[in-house]
């Protein structure tokens, strides 16, 4: 991609958004369809994908589990056409105390978020240009030590040590990792349900940004990971300073 497709934004590039249905993946694809480019969007539910993509008019839509890993296979394989970039925003976090895990699905919880970022990676590098873009959602929760956090603290672990080694891998097709704090999503609703209008006080009053991270705010940056070239193997924080704090 030259300097002067850069200055032009996403005009007439196609990005492939995996959790397109809603939050930080819709938003991204919102975004991306407001700039001129393509989507094609992916979504584990039909019925919130239908309503997603009535919306945006995507190149294409296409449901189902991002952890299967014989279907992520079978996308990449069928798609028409190359694409210029990926994003991931697939996947939940994991909270439980070790008295109270199910060490089972736990480990089932964490070797799926592990494999499906591979399966992307192995299966999506063939699609996408020279230049173009692997971009993951991870997170920050587990930096600091407690109770409850033991699988989220692993996998916040070990995610950008592997989009490292996936830039290398993969090059010149880019591979970079945002880890999100607390956002304000469908999915932050649920899993908080009725603590949520408390910890959205909770931030807003102590957050050095005074206010709540929203989807639009990473789907800002998944927009300027996918046109800056110089950017890969990276992991890029978006918190709103949570972490100072």
């Amino acid at each position: 991609m030259s300097q002067q497709q850069r200055s032009r934004g996403l005009a007439d590039q196609v990005v492939v958004v995996i959790g397109a249905s809603s939050g930080m993946g819709f938003e991204t694809a919102r975004r991306v369809r407001a700039e001129g480019g393509q989507v094609v969007m992916v979504g584990r539910n039909e019925e919130r994908l239908e309503r997603a993509a009535a919306q945006l008019k995507p190149l294409s839509s296409a449901a189902f589990d991002a952890t299967d890993t014989d279907r992520v296979r079978a996308f990449f394989r069928d798609l028409p056409h190359p694409v210029d970039h990926v994003l991931s925003t697939a996947g939940a976090p994991s909270y439980a105390p070790l008295a109270e895990m199910d060490v089972d699905r736990t480990g089932r919880h964490f070797g799926e978020r592990l494999a499906m970022t591979l399966s992307i990676a192995k299966y999506g590098r063939d699609k996408v240009r020279p230049g173009g873009t692997l971009l993951f959602i991870g997170g920050t929760g587990g930096r600091r030590p407690g109770v409850g956090l033991t699988a989220i603290a692993a996998l916040t672990a070990a995610l950008p040590a592997l989009t490292a080694n996936l830039a290398l891998e993969l090059a010149p097709v880019r591979v970079n990792l945002i880890a999100a704090g607390f956002v304000d999503t469908p999915l932050s609703a649920t899993l908080l349900g009725s603590h949520l209008d408390e910890r959205r006080e909770e931030l807003r009053a102590t957050l050095p940004i005074r206010r709540v991270v929203g989807p639009g705010d990473v789907a800002e940056l998944a927009l300027h990971l996918m046109r800056n070239e110089a950017l890969t193997g990276a992991t890029y924080d978006i918190d709103g300073g949570q972490q100072l704090l």
